[in-house]
């Protein structure tokens, strides 16, 4: 009963979340100054385009009215119409989103999957190797995946890999890998340090020093008995991560001319398209929200003092 309750706790904490960073992202983009009729419509429409656009959106609709369309339009699942639309079909922004968002994931799975890949190892040497040029190296290595932006990264990959070396994919093609590493430079940086942290405290632990004095192999005892210890705190990160990869995925998207959620919801804010922005923004905070849940209830499943929290 109290797993159930703690689940129950942190469905209702999560659905407040998402419905909040709904209205917010709703609001600032009625208080943002501009006309999203001109955006969409151009110099060139006619009235009566203008009156369509805005009778599409909601536009001739009070705020509380509209934003009771938008959850409306969560209700029934479509999230909401394209405006305008060329062909006049006029497309739920569930379905474009749902076209867009397996480009999204698999960049960033391939992300994650890099970054614990190169993470683990560089955690690990520099803090078995403390003290030595092997953790320098290490921690210049973390330093400088934290430090660089990906607005710089990204064109500079690019330029090396795609144009001078010719050993990657160019913007527009399909492969992941190229995008996959520019995005995963910063959680892999921010995984090595956790992981040098964790692993720190845990070569001092008493278990371990049993273990090497049962003469078990120095390898078992890293791995086995050390590093399994040692990735707990490693799944927080990666869980509150979650937001900032998906911040990185529109950078990353744009520069390797990747369609994806990223790409969607930046050319929707370039032309204030409100229902493509409120869709985009509430799917993105379903699935932060959906990972930080299943983290919490990994971490209520582990240790029964955290449900009684």
């Amino acid at each position: 009963m109290a797993l159930v309750r703690f689940l129950l706790r942190r469905l209702g904490s999560s659905a407040i979340a998402v419905a909040g960073a709904s209205v917010l992202v709703f609001l600032f983009l009625h208080i943002v100054p501009g006309d999203p009729v001109d955006n969409l419509a151009g110099g060139d429409a006619t009235p009566e385009q203008r009156r369509e656009i805005m009778r599409c959106m909601h536009l001739d609709r009070s705020l509380p009215e509209q934003l009771g369309i938008f959850f409306g339009n969560v209700a029934d699942g479509t999230l909401g119409r394209q405006c305008p639309d060329p062909k006049g079909q006029k497309p739920t922004v569930a379905a474009m989103i749902g076209r867009v968002l397996p480009y999204t994931a698999e960049l960033a799975a391939a992300a994650v999957l890099l970054a614990v890949i190169l993470a683990l190892p560089l955690g690990i040497v520099a803090a078995v190797r403390r003290g030595t040029l092997w953790e320098a190296a290490a921690t210049a290595i973390s330093f400088a995946g934290i430090s660089i932006p990906l607005v710089w990264l990204g064109p500079m990959a690019l330029s090396i890999f795609f144009l001078d070396l010719g050993w990657a994919a160019g913007p527009g093609e399909r492969s992941v890998i190229l995008p996959a590493c520019v995005l995963a430079t910063h959680l892999m940086a921010m995984l090595a340090r956790m992981t040098r942290s964790s692993m720190l405290e845990v070569l001092g632990e008493d278990y371990m020093r049993t273990a090497r004095a049962k003469g078990l192999p120095p390898g078992v005892v890293l791995l086995k008995h050390g590093l399994r210890n040692a990735l707990l705190p490693l799944i927080t990160v990666v869980g509150m991560q979650t937001s900032s990869l998906l911040a990185g995925a529109v950078i990353t998207e744009r520069v390797f001319s990747r369609p994806g959620l990223g790409t969607m919801m930046f050319e929707a804010i370039s032309t204030r398209n409100y229902p493509v922005i409120q869709g985009c923004v509430f799917v993105v905070a379903i699935i932060v929200v959906a990972v930080n849940l299943a983290v919490d209830v990994a971490y209520g499943v582990a240790d029964p003092r955290i449900r009684r929290a």
